[in-house]
């Protein structure tokens, strides 16, 4: 693992680190804030997981999510959203699909199922190796995420109750499979069989049994995106038949922007300290 860089924040230290993954056999970057109680103690981790286009840079720099940190002693994690240079033919033509849109699921489909392994690698692969290398508990995760990371936020936490105590999203694509952004990733890298694409939908994970702790989701009402690609109402109406615990916020005038973000943000993390601090 190599340190890109190590700058000080509200006390702690903001790193951005690259490794070699052989999950997707390329280089990854990911990025960690550890405030300043983890020189005392192992500290509880909270994952973010990016959108569309963005890198581990998108949320380290623009959400402000540091000051809250050092205050709940909440260390952060922000891994990119997709390999990068697989040279996989076409995987930068389109913004959503390929390079920066891995979707937090494992490919199938050639020639995208020998790198674009996202789920294996934030479920499995990174974990191994943040916590044998930084002052973090593994009994004490969270997870959360913004609209194709939101996605991710909700799948793994809902599949992986266990490891993740606490969830939230902000803007998450609910339904992918129902959706011009999910159906064109899920039928890319899954293939054409709608029954395989259940594992990685929010919707038919909750509609199939599957549980976590009360999710919170933030969710402008101005958002562009919000009846044509995320489709809360889909989610609330699953959770509601199902009996998993969800609070939908609608928030007035927000977008899909991180200026949204960065207005709730300390929402977020308060919300998961509550959980992940005991």
């Amino acid at each position: 693992m190599e340190t890109i860089s190590l700058q000080k924040c509200f006390g702690g230290k903001q790193g951005v680190y690259r490794h070699r993954s052989e999950t997707t056999g390329t280089e990854m970057r990911f990025a960690l804030y550890l405030p300043p109680a983890s020189a005392e103690r192992p500290l509880p981790l909270l994952w973010y997981l990016s959108g569309l286009t963005c890198t581990e840079e998108n949320f380290t720099v623009k959400a402000g999510a540091q000051r809250f940190a050092a205050e709940h002693g909440l260390a952060l994690i922000a891994p990119d959203t997709s390999p990068r240079g697989s040279n996989v033919p076409r995987e930068d033509e389109d913004y959503d699909f390929g390079t920066g849109a891995g979707f937090y699921l494992d490919a199938v489909e050639a020639p995208w199922c020998e790198h674009y392994r996202m789920y294996s690698y934030v479920a499995v692969e990174l974990p191994e190796l943040i916590f044998g290398e930084f002052p973090l508990d593994p009994a004490r995760q969270g997870i959360t995420g913004h609209s194709m990371g939101g996605h991710g936020a909700l799948t793994l936490a809902l599949k992986h109750p266990e490891t993740y105590r606490s969830v939230s999203s902000f803007s998450p694509i609910c339904a992918p499979s129902r959706v011009p952004w999910g159906r064109k990733a899920f039928e890319g890298y899954l293939g054409m069989d709608e029954d395989a694409w259940r594992a990685y939908d929010a919707v038919e994970l909750v509609r199939n049994g599957h549980k976590t702790s009360k999710i919170l989701i933030d969710q402008g009402d101005a958002d562009e995106f919000l009846d044509s690609q995320l489709r809360p109402d889909l989610f609330q109406a699953a959770c509601d038949e199902s009996g998993q615990a969800v609070e939908i916020r609608m928030q007035p005038g927000y977008d899909h922007s991180y200026f949204f973000i960065s207005t709730f943000i300390g929402d977020h993390i308060h919300f998961h300290a509550q959980s992940l601090s005991v």
